[in-house]
């Protein structure tokens, strides 16, 4: 098992107060990874990070807005300066806006792109710049199963993680060659506070257990083996891949 081991390791996680990306960063800590929560609220992540110290997980945090290119730079070289070097990044941070596609503000379709996308985009491009001249690195950015299905009121979304997913496989195009494994999680339907209007509607949830084979909704947790296995030695060969956490939804019709 020493090959899922993350001891030595440190990862960074976007968008880890809660939710999915504070249960990846929980889990690659247990692995044995030192984690780097990220956020913009600064109390949040040190709220976050002392729930992770008590299990006896080696936390830090950077705060620092994902959608600001000139702050996710210096960010970045803060983390690896005063730290060490980021052997693993997580691009999780990203947002969901719901609305008929024709009264879809532009202002709103801008604010998921630079979220779930650009945001992708300007952290990975700052870390590898890091991992190029170390010819290594893990990079898994957070997709979705509307990277690859479309549902109603949510096609910003959906346009978004489409891009994320095409967008790993771009990075593992160009970054492969230099030793980095880029790799994407597309998780389903979780119990998260994002999906809490939809956790709390019995019509959404009786539609959403009928749909899904495994009957029911995902727990954040069972993300975790999906991130170990992409942050360590065990995926050395996996490139460019997106792995469907969604209890078999995008399997079936």
């Amino acid at each position: 098992m020493n090959m899922f081991s993350l001891a030595g390791r440190r990862a960074l996680v976007t968008g880890s107060g809660q939710g999915i990306g504070l249960a990846l960063a929980q889990a690659l800590g247990a692995a044995g990874a030192t984690v780097v929560l990220n956020g913009r609220d600064a109390a949040k992540l040190e709220q976050a990070a002392g729930a992770l110290r008590a299990e006896g997980i080696a936390v830090e945090c950077a705060t620092f807005d994902v959608t600001d290119q000139a702050a996710v730079i210096a960010g970045v070289a803060r983390i690896e300066a005063e730290g060490g070097p980021i052997d693993i990044l997580v691009n999780n941070a990203g947002i969901q806006r719901r609305a008929p596609l024709e009264d879809f503000a532009a202002e709103t379709w801008r604010e998921v792109m630079r979220t779930n996308l650009d945001s992708v985009f300007f952290v990975a491009q700052a870390v590898a710049r890091h991992m190029i001249p170390r010819k290594q690195g893990k990079i898994i950015n957070i997709c979705s199963v509307q990277s690859q299905l479309g549902r109603p009121s949510i096609a910003p979304y959906a346009a978004s993680k489409g891009a994320v997913k095409m967008l790993t496989q771009g990075m593992c195009a160009d970054w492969a060659k230099h030793g980095l494994q880029t790799n994407g999680i597309a998780p389903g339907y979780f119990a998260t506070p994002m999906n809490q209007a939809l956790v709390d509607d019995p019509a959404f949830s009786d539609w959403l257990c009928k749909r899904t084979p495994a009957g029911r909704w995902g727990r954040v947790e069972e993300l975790g083996g999906a991130a170990v296995f992409l942050a360590s030695a065990a995926s050395s060969f996996v490139n460019g891949q997106i792995i469907y956490v969604d209890g078999g939804m995008t399997s079936v019709v």
